[in-house]
Parts: structure tokens; sequence; C-alpha cells
């Protein structure tokens, strides 16, 4: 890892044939990320990685620690009005600093380079690479069980088939965004197709009376004591089943008008997520006791044999699509955060560069595709997760906590969303609360999150802020980059993309002049 300036001057000159020429066209043909995300896709892409897995196989986790059906329904809503809250956080910083890289990119902005790296330090080193490949091992798992009914799938089988499918789909998002996008839409299409069908079961269900544990006397007796130590678990269990609702803000820059489309996106994806949620685990208590969902492995799956007999088979294919448009969300927007980190000099500047022709991040995709291979030949993917969810959760907190330094360090920037500070001070103090009982109850788990967190330093001021390296360590990285431009027909992207979008603008201001300020400004602002 060097340094981001220099990187890009020897990136630039150390081009093969094919992009050195499309890198002298740059300034002409303006090689840039494509604005093909549009509204649409974009609430695909929050409720396609919102929706994973887990409202199908596990939805127990709330359930076993809130003791009850209705105080469990209650921690679904209420973890689900939290989660809008800190969307609405978020949608202001995104359109306030409209950069992909999420909360990367306003965390290192408003606190700086060492805070922003250790936010991509722990996503690229364990959160990406064990989220995607556990997804990715749930849908080979659910692919391959009708072949093996009375045993389980081989291991190696599983994390074959786990390997291809992260295979296919790095190939159809290098290959373009826009195919991309369509696989998105169209699995979170059938992931919520299969959720609207629960609940239709479910609202069947109760017009024939069946809805004991939805009445308010059943719903809220304890199959085991309250306790508040589980509650607050409970409510720790619901935040980490809504995480995904942040992505969109790491493809900021390729959403067709960001400043309308990324709030919309975000006032459409999450309530829905909140009402299919809340009436899914509905749904599930109206054929299961509290006692027989917490047994089961794969709820959705138990819930349709016992409602929808020959036709059981349409929970586990609506399973295996749910997670495989999951991984490809997941690569999608994680690809993303790797390409803005290289572009601020914390990552090597090849992750930074788009193909010359298809304008999408071929070494950033290979890259995330390469990390989560190898995490699929590890055995300990999952203690990692656990070691490093608290670390993701303590960085939401620090972004939003990012909105109010802003406004206190830079009142009068332009924000075209501003919201109430009182929206922000609400998801924080919830966020304490939890954090703090996070350490309070698992304070070795949450050490080691920092411990890996921690071993960032040491690469930062190495890799990032030591700039007067060695010429012979210079030299061997832009060997290596050059290579890989040869090998990707990559080039450093332009920084201001000449869309069709741009391009009717500059035609505007020839026939119009602008000061030279009020032009920066308005291309800013539109491109």
């Amino acid at each position: 890892m060097t340094d981001g300036p220099r990187q890009r001057g020897s990136a630039a000159s150390s081009t093969g044939d094919g992009a050195k020429d499309a890198g002298a066209a740059a300034g002409e043909s303006s090689v840039a990320l494509k604005k093909e995300i549009g509204l649409v896709s974009a609430c695909g892409i929050i409720i396609g990685n919102i929706i994973g897995s887990g409202i199908f196989v596990s939805p127990k986790g709330v359930l076993e620690n809130a003791s009850s059906v209705g105080l469990a329904l209650i921690v679904w809503i209420v973890t689900g009005v939290i989660t809008a809250i800190g969307a609405l956080c978020y949608a202001e910083l995104g359109v306030t600093i409209p950069k992909s890289g999420g909360d990367y990119s306003y965390v290192k902005d408003i606190f700086g380079g060492l805070a922003g790296f250790l936010r991509l330090w722990i996503a690229v080193l364990v959160i990406y690479p064990t989220n995607q490949a556990v997804i990715a091992l749930t849908f080979s798992n659910y692919v391959l069980q009708p072949l093996f009914p009375t045993c389980f799938p081989p291991e190696n089988g599983l994390r074959i088939l786990a390997a291809i499918c992260l295979l296919l789909l790095t190939w159809v998002n290098c290959a373009s965004v826009r195919w991309a996008t369509r696989v998105q839409d169209i699995f979170t299409a059938g992931k919520l197709l299969a959720l609207i069908l629960i609940i239709i079961m479910g609202i069947v269900q109760i017009c024939k009376g069946e809805y004991y544990w939805l009445e308010p006397a059943n719903a809220f007796e304890p199959f085991q004591d309250y306790d508040v130590g589980l509650i607050a678990l409970a409510f720790l269990q619901g935040s980490f089943a809504y995480g995904g609702w942040n992505f969109l803000n790491y493809v900021t820059e390729e959403l067709v008008d960001p400043y309308v489309n990324l709030p919309r996106a975000i006032f459409i994806s999450i309530p829905l997520v909140t009402f299919v949620y809340v009436f899914a685990n509905i749904a599930y208590v109206t054929a299961m006791s509290p006692q027989e969902l917490l047994a089961s492995n794969a709820v959705a799956v138990t819930f349709g044999e016992k409602l929808l007999g020959v036709m059981s088979w349409i929970m586990p294919i609506s399973v295996a699509l749910s997670t495989f448009g999951g991984v490809n969300g997941s690569l999608f927007t994680s690809s993303r955060l790797f390409f803005a980190g290289a572009r601020e000099g914390h990552l090597p500047s090849l992750l930074a560069m788009i193909h010359v022709k298809r304008c999408t991040p071929i070494p950033a995709l290979l890259f995330t595709c390469i990390s989560t291979l190898l995490m699929l030949c590890t055995s300990d993917m999952y203690t990692l997760i656990n070691y490093v969810g608290f670390i993701n959760y303590l960085f939401y907190g620090v972004t939003v906590a990012g909105q109010i330094v802003l406004r206190i360090k830079q009142p009068d920037i332009h924000r075209p969303i501003k919201i109430s500070l009182v929206w922000p001070v609400i998801y924080l103090l919830f966020w304490a609360f939890l954090l703090i009982f996070s350490l309070y109850s698992e304070p070795l788990v949450c050490g080691i999150g920092l411990a890996i967190m921690l071993t960032g330093v040491p690469v930062y001021f190495l890799g990032v802020y030591w700039e007067n390296k060695p010429q012979c360590f210079d030299t061997f990285v832009d060997k290596l980059t050059y290579l890989g431009q040869k090998f990707c027909v990559v080039v450093y992207p332009a920084e201001t993309p000449k869309n069709e979008e741009c391009e009717e603008i500059e035609l505007k201001e020839q026939s119009a002049p602008l000061s030279e300020k009020n032009r920066d400004t308005q291309k800013s602002a539109d491109c």
C-alpha cells in the first residue's frame, strides 16, 4: 500500500498498449463509472442485502432471547424503526458527501485518514470475505440438501459449489453494471414473493382461527423468565438482522440522480423490510408454537412442510435464490468500497481502476472474489464473524456521530437533506446501550475484535502515512500495477464522469456561459 497520488502517477505511466491508448484518451472519452442504478435497482440493493437467508432459516435468535412471542414482535418493530433512523442519518451524509464508499468515506472525511483506514481494514480483512463466504455456503447447502436427504452434504462439495457461485457472480459483475443490477432486481423480487407467500399463508391461518400465540394473554406469556440481559441481546440480534441497510451508500456515484434516489430508496426499502420481517414472524407463529420454532434449524422450510404439502419444495428453493442474490449484492457493494479505498490511497491504486470499455471496477471485484475464496478454505470464518460483528456495529455509531461533528465543524456546507439532530441522538443512545451491553456480556470477544482492528494501525503508518519509501519498493509496485492493468485492461477513471447528462449540461453552458465558480458548482452538483 503506497501513497495515493504517487500511485496514480506511476500507474498512469505504466499502462499496457490497450490500456495506454485508453488512458491517453481519458480526457476525451472520460472512462468512468456509469450512472446506471435507478430507483428500482437502488431499492433492490438495499432490500437484497438486508434480506438474506436469516428470515427464512433462523429468525429464532430474537425469539429465544425475548422470551415471548409478543416481546419478540416488539423487538422486530423497534429495531426496524432504529434502522430507519440510522438510514435517515446516512441519507443526509450520502448527499452531503456524495462519494462512493459509504461509512468509510464519511469517517475518513470527518475524522481523518487513520479512522477511515481502520474501517476499511476490518472490512477488507474480515467482514466482507467472511460474510460472502457464509452466504455462499448457505446457498450451496440448500442446493445440495435435496440430493442428500438422509445426511449432510459433503463439506468439499459445499465449498466447491460456493466457489462456483462466487466465480459466476464475479464474472457477471465484471461484465456489466446493468447485468449485475438486473440479477439483483430479479432475485430480490423472488425473495419478496416468497416472503409474501409466507405472509399470505399466515393471513389464511388467522382467518381459520389459528392465532393462539397472537392473543395478548398468550403472546406475552414467557416460555422462560424475562431477563434484561437477554432482552438486550434480542435487540442486538434484531439489529444484526437488518444489516446491509447502509450498502446503497457504497455506490452513490453510480446512482442516477443520487440527491433524489438515495433518500427515496432508503425511505421505501427500510419500512418495506420492517413490514416483511414483522409479518413473516407473525405468520410463523400461526403454524408453529414458540418451542417448535426454536427447535427448527430452517424455520421457513418447517413452515412450508406444515402448510404447503407437496409444494413444500418452494421454501428451500426460495432460500437458495435469496442467498444467491445476497452474494451478488454483497460482491457489488463491497467491490465499490475497496474501489473507494484505493482511490483515496488506502489500498493499491490498481483496485481503483476500471475497464476501458465495460466501465466496471474489475480489479476490485477480483480482489473481493479472491479474498472470499481464501476465506472458504478456512474453518474459522464463523468465529471471525463473531469477533468483528461488534466492530462493524461500532462504526455505525461512529459514522452517525460524525454527522453531528460535521454539523459543528461545517455548519454552512450544502446539505440537500437536513434532518433534525434529534434523530442521530436517538440512534446513538440506542447504539450506546447495545454497545455497552456487548462489552459487558462478551468482553473477550469484543476485545479480540478491537485487537484485530488495531492491527491496521501499523499497516496505515507503514503503507499510507510513510511517503518516502525505498525506490526499489515503488518500482516493484509500479511493475505489479502495470501487469495488473495489462491483464484486466483497466485505467484510472476520470475525476468527473462525462456521461450523457453531463454533456448536455456542458452544451447549455456553452450557449449561456456562467462564471467559473458557478460552472464548477453546477457540474459537481449535477454530475
